[in-house]
Parts: C-alpha cells; structure tokens; sequence
C-alpha cells in the first residue's frame, strides 16, 4: 500500500499512520488488535453456522455480530477519511475486501421477509471474507501474490489441458458406458472425468464394461502423473520471488559480478564497495594520516 498517501497534514496524517504504518508502537497495537477482531468475528461467524448453538444464542450471534460490523465500517470510515484518494482504495483488492465485510450485515437491514432469508443467509456467508483481509498483515503475502502473477500464464495453460483431456475421456466414456452405470449424459460424464483424474474417487458412478475401467485407469495414473506440475510451476515462481526480494541485481563496479544482498556493502567476490555515490568509508580510514604512538 505504498502508493497511498494521507490527504493533509495534522489529523487526518496521524490517523493515516496508526491505520496504514506499522513503524510505531501505536500503529502495531493497531493491527495487533484489529487481527483480534477478525479473528473473532470469523468464529462467531462460524459458531453461529452450528444449529444447535445458533438455537441457544442467536440474539448473541446477532449482537456480536453488529458490533463486529459498526467497528468495521468506522474503520473502514477512518481509512478513507485519512486517503488523499479513498476511491483508489476502494478499488483496490483491500477495499473490496472491506466492503464484503460490512455490506452483508448492512444489506440484511434492506430485505426484510421470510421470502428472503435464503438471500440474506447467503449474503451473511460472505462475512466470511473478512479472514481475506489477514493478508494486509501478512509480508510474505506479497511474495506469494506476485508468484501468482508471474505463473498465472502457465497455471492457465495447464487447466485448459486438463478441462481438455477429461472433455474427451467424459465423452468416450458416455459412448462407452450405458445409461445404468450413471453415465447419463456429458455432463455427467465430466464430473466423473473430473473426479477420476483429479484421484479424488468418490465411487457415485463407475464404469461396469472393461474398456471403461481401462480408461479410468489410465486417467487415474494420468491424475498421478500432472498433478505435482502446477506445485512445481508456482514454487519455483516462489524462489524467484524470495531471491528478488532479497538480491539486488547491480553489478559489482569491480568485478562486475550481480546478484548481492540488499543489505550488503561491499562485493563477496572482490571486496568492492558497492554503492558507487557514496565514498567507501574503509578506503578513507585507510587514507587517513597514522601517529606514530611510540
């Protein structure tokens, strides 16, 4: 969230730096204590899932629940208050996730009526989101996300094999397989096909005839085979991520070596010192004029 900045100095620049910095002991008592919110508004969310519980405390569901809600939408309040820009915020990946955390509640109020409570409990289930929003707290989150990105392309690639290879086997399987064994239609056939080469095997439908479990076969080791390909794809995106955040890629202006620690000063091959605008403070003491003590 760098590219956020408060939008005046006095009030509104020290509510940005206790809600968007987490230099100080104040801005750390912050996320440390709205961590706490989420994580307990996550489990009465969860809690109030249970039948038996929701029963025997509903009207404390509900109130913890418009409690979690106001201190939620003030925060939300405060972050946009303290923006330069709060439509940019509010655009971006955090801010949606604000807004999926309070809308539900808040829309609740609009659709009144027995007719509508399967809306509004489904409406309530994105409360849900409001775990999302750890991420803000996370650091390695950032890695993690821009893994995602570089290997978005290739991950794409091998779903759209994968949707591929199980549309063909659902369809040979249909032709194959009568209706009895459950392969009533492609559709069908594609959850089987799904669930066969993913080597989940739920056994709701199988083939009977010995070319259909040839190919489930086949499929299962298929299953076996590509399954490890996204994991490997998308960590190794993971190292690259790790390594650019840590090695910088200057060159040595000695030896003309790269890929040094951020934090690092001087060369690990030849010594150089490494920021070339500023002086090297070894190469000075070295300079300086010796007393002779004796």
């Amino acid at each position: 969230m760098s590219h956020l900045k408060p939008a005046s100095e006095g009030l509104r620049t020290r509510i940005f730096q206790l809600i968007f910095e987490s230099d100080t002991p104040s801005a750390k008592a912050f996320d440390i204590a709205l961590i706490g919110v989420i994580l307990c508004s996550v489990l009465v969310v969860m809690l109030e899932s249970v039948v038996p519980l929701r029963e025997r405390h509903g009207a404390l569901f509900h109130w913890l629940e418009w409690g979690f809600t106001l201190l939620f939408t003030l925060e939300l309040a405060l972050r946009l208050y303290c923006l330069e820009r709060p439509w940019q915020y509010l655009r971006g990946f955090y801010g949606i996730i604000d807004l999926l955390a309070i809308l539900p509640t808040w829309l609740a109020l609009l659709l009144p009526g027995a007719q509508s409570l399967v809306v509004v409990r489904l409406l309530r289930a994105l409360r849900i989101f409001r775990v999302l929003r750890l991420m803000e707290f996370v650091g390695e989150g950032r890695l993690l996300i821009d893994a995602l990105k570089r290997s978005a392309r290739q991950i794409f690639l091998f779903l759209f094999t994968v949707c591929m290879l199980i549309t063909i086997f659902a369809s040979v399987v249909y032709l194959i397989e009568p209706p009895e064994a459950g392969f009533t239609s492609i559709p069908k056939s594609i959850y089987w096909a799904a669930v066969t080469l993913t080597t989940v095997g739920y056994g709701d439908i199988a083939p009977v005839t010995p070319l259909g479990q040839a190919i489930s076969v086949m499929m299962m080791l298929i299953g076996y085979s590509i399954i490890a390909v996204p994991t490997g794809v998308f960590s190794a995106e993971v190292i690259r991520s790790i390594r650019a955040d840590r090695y910088s890629d200057e060159a040595c202006p000695g030896c003309g070596h790269d890929r040094h620690e951020k934090r690092a000063s001087y060369c690990l091959h030849c010594g150089t010192w490494l920021d070339e605008e500023t002086p090297d403070p070894r190469a000075e003491n070295d300079d300086a004029p010796h007393v002779d003590e004796t």
